[in-house]
């Protein structure tokens, strides 16, 4: 069973609608006791940094996540669902982050259009097993005005350009954030999903 992380992003309908292609069981829920003993999880993210932290400390959810965590089971984060998970963000100076991938969310520079939204290309440079089937320099879509900038960059999958490279897919241990939404990006995100889906 999939579980979707409910903390108040936006786009729950959209990412619940396109699991339904390949499963049955999808739970949404912000019960902890139920995210901690999730068997797949799921960090949806639509809205700011601070925001989104704070709901999830408000709600009991961050432990609940830190737990998960530790079972090995898999975790897809997607954009602020990504961002979650570093130590801090320019976005919301005050607020820290969940601290389990080193490095800073930052803000595009000035002169370049924020948000970063449409197409764009997805460099892979290191293999994982949600990208099986994908293609190399794929087309994903974005929407965010902040990137992260990890300090271990072992742990980056995939680059995009906007301006500057910056991470796409990071992959550490059992944790898969993407900063584009797979569950816009068509035929490349579906995949994504579906790879998801049937992994251990």
């Amino acid at each position: 069973m999939i579980t979707i992380l409910d903390y108040g992003a936006s786009n729950i309908g959209s990412v619940f609608n396109a699991f339904k292609r390949f499963v049955d069981r999808i739970l949404i829920t912000s019960d902890p006791d139920l995210v901690a003993r999730s068997d797949k999880l799921v960090v949806p993210g639509v809205g700011s940094f601070g925001d989104c932290v704070r709901k999830l400390r408000k709600n009991g959810l961050e432990e609940a996540l830190l737990e998960f965590i530790k079972t090995g089971k898999p975790l897809l984060g997607i954009c602020v669902g990504l961002h979650v998970f570093l130590e801090e963000s320019e976005e919301a100076p005050r607020v820290k982050g969940l601290g389990v991938l080193k490095g800073r969310v930052l803000r595009f520079p000035r002169g370049l259009k924020v948000p970063h939204m449409g197409w764009n290309t997805v460099r892979i440079i290191n293999r994982c097993d949600l990208l099986r089937d994908v293609k190399d320099e794929e087309f994903f879509y974005f929407v965010h005005s902040y990137y992260a900038k990890l300090e271990e960059e072992k742990f980056i999958v995939g680059v995009t350009n906007y301006g500057l490279d910056f991470p796409s897919v990071i992959k550490k241990d059992n944790i898969y954030l993407f900063q584009f939404h797979p569950e816009k990006s068509y035929i490349p995100g579906l995949k994504i999903l579906e790879n998801f889906c049937k992994i251990l």
